[in-house]
Formats: C-alpha cells, structure tokens, sequence
C-alpha cells in the first residue's frame, strides 16, 4: 500500500511501571517489575501475582471522573497525555477528520463484577448507569467526547491483540489519507475478582512471576494499563515542527483459522512477513522484536518458531525480549504498552530485558536478552501481538527524529 509516511507525535501512558513515558522507560531500563500479589481487597485471591496500578491521579472533573469505569479513566487519562505531548490542537476542521481507535478486551470488567454482584447476590437493582459505564466502545466514546472529535471512533475487540489492531487500522487511514490524525492504542482493566477466577480455570496462570522464554516457566502474570498514541502524517508534523517520537512502518494482521486457544507458528510468521512487507524492510534491518512472550509453554514456543520463520538466518542474530514480566499481560492493552516499550528502546538505546529468565529452554533458543538491559541502538523494530482467536498482529516501527529539543 503506498501513501504518506506517519509519524507518531503524541504519547500517553498508565501502567504499573509508572504513568508517565520517563518513569515507564527507566523502571523498564533498571529491570524493575510491577508483579506482586493483589492483596486484601481481593479476597480469597490476595496472593495472586498481578501488575496492578495503584494510583494514576484523576481527571480535573472529580465527579464525572468517578463516572467512569476504571477502563475509561485509563483511556481518558492516557489520550490527554498524549494529546497534549502531541500540542495539536482539535479546532472544527481537525476534530471532523480525526479518528479515535483504541483497543480493548471487555470493557468495564469492574462494572460487570458489581453489577452481577447486586443483582446475583445482593438481589439489588443495576445502577442506571451500568450500560455505558461497562461497553466495550466506552473508552473509545470517553476520548471522542473529552476532545470533541468527530470523526471515526470506535473499539477494537481482539483480545491480546485489540492494542496492535487498532494502532495498525490507524495508521492506515492516516497513510491513505483516509483521516489526517488518529489517537489509537489499547486500554484495559480486567483486574476484577470474576475475570481473574474465569482466568485462573483455564490453568494458564503462574503461581508466583511470569518467565517469558525460560525453561520452567508456569505461564501468565495479568497486568492493567493504557497506551495512547497521536498519529499524523510525517510530512505535517515536520512542518509545524513537532517531535517525532518514532514512525510506524508497516503493519500484518492475519488470523490461524485453527484452535480457539491453541496458538499456531504459521500465522504468527505470516503476519510478521506481511509487515516487514508493508514496511518495505529485509528480515536484516530489523534489530529487535519485542514479543508477544506470555510466558506460557505453548506459546512461547510457537512464537520462537514463528520468529525463525519469518525472519530466516537472521533470527539467530536479532534481540527479542518480552516485557510482560515487567508490567504483566495486559491483554487488550498488552500491544499498546509494547509498543510504548519499544519506543522508549529506541529513543533511549537500550534493549529492555526479558525479566525473571531461570534458565535457557532447548526449544527457546534466541537471543531474549535475559534480565539486564543491554545497550544498543534500535533504528527498526517489530512488535508483536498474538491473540486467543487465532488473530495476529504485528507492528513495523522506525527511529524518530527531533527537529525540537529533545527533553
């Protein structure tokens, strides 16, 4: 597909490691994880491992911030972050031909949880306000309303690969021409007492740190989280002088058409294929793959043999490393918060580390960068995100550049 180049000029961030880009780069840099267990207020799940945000501030508006489902406030806050790194202004022209695309998995998890709590348990009405507070599209309606932009907005609902979908839709319609600006990326807040028991009977989940690539490893740690991304065409963003943080490439998608749960190495490589197609890069100039890595034993082995697929030779020599041992699996916003990770890397130089790595697994045989940054300079990166589904996703992105001062 030909079209502009687009440049990613604003970003936003709430995660475990920290709500802002700087504190998200250097937890990430020190190898510091946020998993820990959920304590008392869950229960009889107190000793769950999970990344959870403590505090991420609130809104100006106290009282309607409270409206809000907690995935919504992690939308909110992130899309205002990013907007203003950005310095667009949404006047009537531009509000009409941006889009608002994020990614997320359920919506109002916590909603949901009190809702059915009420109504099951207590045999008490719903609040009114249990519809809008808990749909999936509400952060997505959150970010249009706050901004007052009127083009396309709307969610992206494919599980762990919402994030990486949504950005990669954006990105095509800035490049087409479609939009002239985009706020995209992935929310979610699943960190409820029923969606972690419903992920717990699946059997997938690590008693104690997840151990993406290690031979060992016990599978999942769930995490929470935005990563909100302002998208303009390259060209634009250089004329009015702002900072490039990096630009997106290239984008595949594809889907395994096979089990629901069960991932399969062909269509991970072919989505990686297809991106690096799209991009218009060899399997050579790519120097670090942050990857899906949950941490789980299926997984972790058919991303290994995707990556070898895809990328030939070459993959004996590239960097690869998760960051879910870090800030945990934040499924919907999992792609949004690698992304933002893989920026950081570039910007920073460094290769963020695979964190919690015991030891080498035979069918696990790159090069994950086991639990120390490494310094080196990224000039192209691929991110990827595979889903329960069978749906794949995988995001090209180049260095930045700073015609102002970079602070």
């Amino acid at each position: 597909m030909t079209g502009c180049e687009v440049a990613i000029t604003g970003l936003g961030i709430v995660s475990p490691l920290g709500c802002t880009t700087d504190l998200f780069a250097s937890a990430l840099r020190a190898g510091r994880t946020a998993i820990g267990p959920l304590g008392n207020s869950y229960g009889d799940l107190h000793d769950v491992p999970a990344a959870r945000i403590i505090d991420f501030g609130e809104d100006v508006d106290a009282r309607e911030w409270r409206s809000l489902d907690r995935v919504s406030q992690f939308a909110v806050a992130a899309a205002r972050d990013a907007v203003a790194d950005s310095g667009l202004h949404f006047d009537a022209p531009l509000a009409a031909r941006t889009a608002v695309i994020l990614g997320s998995t359920t919506g109002g998890q916590t909603t949901v949880d009190e809702a059915y709590a009420r109504l099951y348990r207590d045999n008490l009405r719903v609040p009114p306000a249990t519809i809008p507070r808990w749909m999936v599209n509400a952060p997505a309606g959150n970010v249009s309303i706050r901004h007052g932009i009127t083009g396309p907005s709307f969610c992206i609902a494919s599980a762990c690969a919402s994030a990486a979908h949504a950005i990669g839709l954006a990105y095509s319609m800035v490049r087409s021409g479609t939009v002239s600006a985009a706020i995209t990326g992935g929310v979610d807040a699943s960190l409820s007492y029923g969606a972690i028991k419903c992920w717990e009977a699946m059997r997938i989940m690590a008693p104690d740190l997840c151990r993406p690539f290690s031979r060992g490893r016990r599978g999942m740690t769930l995490g929470e989280g935005g990563a909100v991304f302002v998208l303009e065409p390259l060209e634009h963003a250089r004329a009015r002088g702002a900072r490039i943080h990096a630009k997106i490439i290239g984008f595949g998608a594809t889907s395994d058409a096979g089990s629901i749960a069960a991932p399969t190495p062909a269509g991970a490589a072919q989505a990686m294929a297809m991106c690096m197609s799209d991009a218009g890069i060899a399997p050579e100039q790519v120097d670090y793959i942050n990857a899906h890595g949950t941490g789980t034993f299926a997984n972790d082995i058919s991303e290994t043999t995707a990556i070898r697929q895809a990328l030939g030779r070459h993959s004996a020599r590239v960097a690869v490393s998760s960051t879910k041992g870090a800030h945990g699996h934040a499924l919907g916003a999992a792609g949004g918060l690698e992304l933002m990770a893989t920026i950081m890397a570039m910007r920073d130089d460094f290769l963020p580390p695979t964190l919690n790595f015991e030891e080498p697994d035979p069918e696990c045989d790159l090069d994950y960068v086991p639990n120390h940054a490494r310094a080196h300079r990224i000039d192209t990166a691929l991110s990827n995100s595979f889903a329960f589904g069978g749906h794949n996703a995988v995001l090209a992105v180049s260095r930045g550049d700073y015609p102002c001062a970079h602070s």
